[in-house]
C-alpha cells in the first residue's frame, strides 16, 4: 500500500510514517518546510520527501495516486493537496485514525495526556519497557535519547504512545487521543491549553473525560490526587481501575480507594529522590534530571510501568540509566563556562517548572553561582493569542534576566505586560538583538536557556556562536 502523508515533517505525522515505513508500506509526503531532525529520520528510512503542496505530487488522476493519503491537523481547507484529494474522491484519514486502524489493533496501549510532562513521560516509560526485556512500540513527539527515533513498531503486544489532547484533522475536531482506546492511561496534569481549538477548561475536560470512557473496566488510569482540574474529570465518570500520585505525606488509601504512589525528595534540585507507594518505600532515584516536574513525570511512568509487570525496584535502576527527550532542557554547549540550554516550554506553568528546577540546580546566589538568563519566543498558538499574558512575567521569576522576541505574527504587546515583571526582561523584534544582548550580559558561570517550541529562527547556534 502506497501512503502518502500531507504534513509529514512535524513530530507526529513523522513518527507515523516511520512506523508505516516499519509496516511494509510505501511512504511519501510533504511539507511546507521539509527540515531536520525529521527529514534526516525519514530520509534515511527511505522516505521521499517533497517541498511545497503542489498537488502534482498525488499523481494523475486515476493513475499513479496513493492509495491513502494521511491528513495532519497543521492542514485545512484551501491547500492545493487538501483540495485535490476531496476533488479527486481519494481516500484519505486523520494521523489519529490512520494509528489506531493499522498500529494499534492487538497492542496493549499505554497512552500518556495531560498538558505538560507528555513526552517525557512517554519517554521515560518507553525506556523503563525497554530495559526490563519488553521491547516496546511507541510513538513519541519528540526524540528520546535512549533510542534515538521518535517511532518503532517494537516485538511485543505492548505500544507507548504521548496522548496529545489537539484536534486530530480539520475534518475531526475530536482529540488525537479519542482513537488510541489505551489500557493503560497517564493523565500527567491538566491546565487550559490550545485556545484555537478549545474555548475553556471545560471544553478541554470533556476529551479527557472522552478518552477515559474508552478505558476498559480492567485498565488502569493513573491521575495526580491533588489537581482539581483532573479530579473533576474522574468525577465526570470512571469506570477503570484507579492509581494516583499524592503530593501530600504519609497519606495511605482506605479500603476500596485507589492506591497512592508519592515521592520524597533528596537532593534539592531532583537529581535523587525516594519513590513510595502505599507508605512503603520501593528505592531511590539517582539520575541525570532535575525539577519537581520530572519527579512527578518518573513516578507516573514507575506506576504505569507497573500496570504491565515491572516492578518498581527495576523501573528505579532503569531510570538511572534514562536520558531526557531532545529539547527537554537539553545542554547544547558550554561555551567559554556559558551553558546554553534548549528546552521546549511553551506555558507559564512549564516555564516556572523548568525554571525551579534550573534554579535549585544552579543555587540561589547569583553573584556567587552566575545568572540564569532567559531567552523566549511565545510561539504556540495559545501564547499568540495572548490568554498567558497576564501569567507570563511571573513565570519567570527563578531567572535573574530575560530577553524576549516579539513576531510580528503576535497581536498583543509583550513590552506592556513586561512593565511589571519581577526580573528585567527586554522585548525585541530582532533576533540578531536578542543574540548581542546576550552576549553582552553572560559572563562566566552564567547559564543561557532558550525556551521555545520551535527553530527561534536558528538563534541557539548563533547565541552559541556569538558567546564562543
Amino acid at each position: 500500500m502506497h501512503v502518502h502523508i500531507l504534513g509529514i515533517c512535524g513530530t507526529f505525522m513523522g513518527g507515523l510514517a516511520l512506523l508505516s515505513r516499519a509496516m511494509g508500506y510505501k511512504v511519501t509526503g510533504s511539507d511546507a518546510n521539509v527540515y531536520p531532525p525529521m527529514s534526516t529520520q525519514l530520509e534515511q528510512q527511505g522516505i521521499e520527501l517533497i517541498q511545497g503542496f503542489d498537488p502534482e505530487q498525488l499523481g494523475k488522476e486515476g493513475e499513479n495516486q496513493p492509495d491513502l493519503v494521511v491528513i495532519g491537523n497543521a492542514m485545512s481547507r484551501g491547500n492545493p493537496c487538501v483540495e485535490a484529494v476531496l476533488n479527486r474522491g481519494m481516500k484519505y484519514t486523520s494521523g489519529p485514525q490512520f494509528l489506531s486502524e493499522h498500529i494499534l489493533p492487538n497492542r496493549w496501549v499505554l497512552a500518556v495526556a495531560g498538558t505538560h510532562g507528555k513526552t517525557s513521560t512517554s519517554s521515560m516509560l518507553a525506556w523503563v519497557l525497554e530495559y526490563c526485556g519488553y521491547e516496546p512500540g511507541f510513538l513519541i513527539g519528540g526524540v528520546p535519547q535512549n533510542f534515538g527515533v521518535s517511532a518503532r513498531l517494537g516485538h511485543s503486544p505492548f505500544f507507548v504512545v504521548e496522548a496529545d489532547e489537539y484536534d486530530s484533522a480539520f475534518f475531526d475536531k475530536r482529540s488525537k487521543f479519542v482513537h488510541y482506546h489505551p489500557r493503560t492511561l497517564v493523565i500527567n496534569n491538566l491546565e487550559f491549553d490550545h485556545a484555537d481549538i478549545f474555548a475553556d477548561l471545560a471544553a478541554i475536560q470533556r476529551q479527557f473525560n472522552h478518552v477515559i470512557r474508552t478505558v476498559p473496566g480492567e485498565g488502569k488510569v493513573i491521575w495526580p490526587a491533588q489537581v482539581e482540574a483532573v479530579q473533576q474529570v474522574i468525577d465526570m465518570g470512571c469506570w477503570s481501575e484507579q492509581e494516583v500520585y499524592s503530593t501530600q505525606t504519609n497519606v495511605l488509601p482506605n479500603e476500596g480507594e485507589p492506591s497512592v504512589w508519592q515521592s520524597r525528595t533528596i537532593a534539592d534540585d531532583g537529581h535523587e529522590f525516594e519513590v513510595l507507594f502505599n507508605g512503603k518505600s520501593q528505592g531511590i532515584v539517582s539520575w541525570a534530571l532535575i525539577g519537581q516536574h520530572n519527579i512527578e513525570n518518573a513516578i507516573m511512568a514507575i506506576a504505569a510501568a507497573r500496570h504491565v509487570g515491572v516492578t518498581p525496584n527495576h523501573a528505579i535502576e532503569a531510570l538511572a540509566k534514562f536520558s531526557p527527550p531532545k529539547r527537554r532542557l537539553e545542554l547544547l554547549d558550554t561555551v567559554n563556562d556559558v551553558a546554553v540550554y534548549d528546552d521546549f516550554a511553551h506555558h507559564p506553568t512549564a516555564i516556572a517548572t523548568t525554571l525551579q528546577g534550573l534554579r535549585a540546580k544552579v543555587g540561589v546566589d547569583a553573584n556567587a553561582t552566575g545568572k540564569i538568563i532567559v531567552v523566549l519566543e511565545p510561539r504556540s498558538n495559545t501564547m499568540k493569542s495572548g490568554v498567558h499574558k497576564d501569567t507570563l512575567a511571573n513565570s519567570m521569576a527563578l531567572a535573574d534576566v530575560a530577553y524576549l522576541y516579539q513576531a510580528d505574527n503576535i497581536g498583543w504587546d509583550i513590552a506592556a505586560s513586561m512593565a511589571n515583571a519581577p526580573i528585567p526582561a527586554t522585548v525585541y523584534h530582532n533576533i540578531d538583538d536578542i543574540v548581542n544582548a546576550v552576549a553582552n550580559t553572560a559572563t562566566q558561570g552564567d547559564t543561557v536557556v532558550i525556551m521555545s517550541n520551535g527553530g527561534f529562527n536558528g538563534i541557539h547556534q548563533k547565541i552559541i556562536k556569538a558567546l564562543a
